[in-house]
């Protein structure tokens, strides 16, 4: 970085030292030695560009160079007077449009940082521009340009190119500017250094355009600094090193408030410059109150845009929430509730004052889970857990609870019924075989239940889990694939 910033001081002491020689030698000497520094500075970005393999940037300076030299030889060898019909105006106008091309291709190069993701949010950039660009327009309309167009329609069609030519600047400043503000591959070097040639070069264009308009063919040697420039900023652009850096806090900020603000400041001007104007006596042209409307319109559409882009970015904030709560509450692999969720269940459940019905929590261990796993992989003992929570959901109601406690480890809390029944229910559905790659696997469970019939307040979640951890272990003493219920006669172990 301290090597590029060491080649613009040289430039920029070259420039300056050129500037000052072309304006003090005479007007003939000094504008070939501009023109000569132009056609220099052309060629090193192109070769520059071409070295990089940077196909449309290098197409640009292709074109500047043989607009260079077009110019070159019709003016200063051929003699050809203002403005000049040989190709250098078509080359100079391609520039832009070209550099243009490479600052699209250049954005296409997203980053996970860069805001506005989506098709919608592209949209709004773009009517960010055209909303800057249709506003420029006017404002320079009003000022400047329709006095420009009257004089130069007397004179010739030749005048079209020549206010083409900065324009097209303009539009390449613009995007480059709306772009900026969401991607970080156009917030880099190389693309201010393109900006600063393109504030140059239309700089002097706009000048270049006002003498011809007045049939001033013999062009002052200050009127050319934006173009003895120009080609001097394309070099260090090509140069420029790109560092992709993070973005702060306070970039992003900043960025937000450009996106929300900087559309709206060129309108707010010109609808005051249009205002003064009608108010000192000026009447406005059919141009100038359709390209305004226009502008209207497109801030009436950005406001649309911007309006569903807020709804549709409140609907995922509201979805990523509920997923993430969900994954908070749920068990990744068999999509039941997790630990946490059945415990909160459960002492909800446990708080109920007035109950009427009994509270029943069975605990389900999966008998021979584990020789699935050692014998054939855990790819296909998680197949044989989402069989299992899967029956233990569609043998309940809706309103239980079912819940993977750790392992092969699984919780069922229902509200009402009788718990015998329940248990033999579930050691039903988890009997059947289960079927995965073609082979064939027999599981078993055994199950202990804990039941409350009344409210109280003395009793915890982790005493009814116990309870029913210590009835399960009860059922796996006597023999597996039992249903035993804490505090029948049965013995239990603790």
């Amino acid at each position: 970085m301290k090597r590029f910033w060491l080649v613009v001081g040289c430039v920029g002491t070259f420039m300056a030292v050129t500037i000052i020689v072309a304006l003090a030698v005479p007007r003939e000497i000094g504008i070939a030695i501009d023109k000569v520094v132009q056609l220099v500075f052309a060629v090193a970005a192109l070769v520059a560009y071409a070295r990089q393999r940077n196909g449309w940037m290098t197409a640009a300076m292709t074109s500047l160079t043989v607009a260079l030299s077009a110019w070159i030889w019709g003016q200063q060898i051929l003699g050809v007077q203002l403005p000049t019909s040989t190709l250098a105006p078509l080359g100079f106008t391609l520039v832009p449009v070209l550099c243009l091309a490479a600052v699209v291709v250049k954005a296409q190069q997203r980053r996970a940082d860069d805001l506005l993701p989506n098709y919608r949010s592209r949209t709004v950039v773009v009517l960010d521009g055209l909303i800057v660009i249709g506003s420029l327009f006017v404002l320079t309309w009003v000022s400047a340009l329709e006095s420009l167009t009257r004089a130069w329609a007397k004179e010739g069609p030749g005048f079209a190119t020549v206010v083409a030519h900065p324009a097209a600047y303009l539009v390449l400043l613009v995007a480059i500017v709306v772009m900026s503000w969401t991607h970080q591959s156009v917030r880099q070097w190389p693309m201010f250094f393109v900006a600063l040639a393109g504030v140059a070069q239309s700089s002097s264009g706009w000048v270049f355009a006002y003498y011809i308009s007045k049939g001033i063919t013999s062009i002052p040697t200050t009127a050319d600094i934006g173009f003895m420039l120009c080609p001097a900023f394309f070099f260090l652009s090509a140069l420029a090193p790109a560092r992709n850096r993070q973005p702060t806090s306070g970039r992003m900020r900043t960025a937000d408030l450009l996106h929300l603000f900087v559309p709206y400041l060129p309108l707010a001007v010109t609808g005051l410059f249009i205002g003064w104007n009608t108010a000192t006596g000026g009447r406005l042209n059919p141009i100038e109150i359709y390209v305004g409307i226009s502008v209207v319109c497109l801030v009436i559409v950005r406001q649309l845009r911007t309006m569903m882009d807020n709804v549709r970015l409140m609907n995922q904030l509201r979805v990523s929430r509920e997923q993430l709560r969900h994954e908070a509450t749920h068990d990744p692999l068999t999509g039941v509730a997790n630990r946490s969720l059945f415990r909160d269940r459960l002492e909800s459940a446990l708080a109920v004052r007035d109950r009427a019905r009994p509270l029943i929590l069975l605990f389900i261990d999966v008998d021979g889970f584990k020789a699935v796993n050692d014998n054939h992989g855990h790819a296909e003992g998680d197949i044989v857990l989402r069989n299992v929570a899967a029956r233990l959901q569609n043998s309940v109601r809706q309103e239980d609870v079912v819940a993977r406690l750790g392992g092969d480890e699984f919780g069922v809390l229902v509200d009402g019924g009788d718990a015998d029944d329940i248990g033999s229910r579930l050691l039903d559905a988890l009997a059947h075989p289960h079927e995965v790659h073609g082979r064939v696997h027999h599981v078993h469970a055994s199950i202990g239940v804990a039941q409350r019939f009344s409210y109280d307040s003395t009793v915890t979640a982790d005493e009814v889990l116990g309870a029913a951890d210590a009835a399960m272990y009860t059922a796996k003493r006597l023999g597996k694939g039992m249903v035993v219920v804490h505090g029948s006669p049965l013995p239990e172990m603790t």
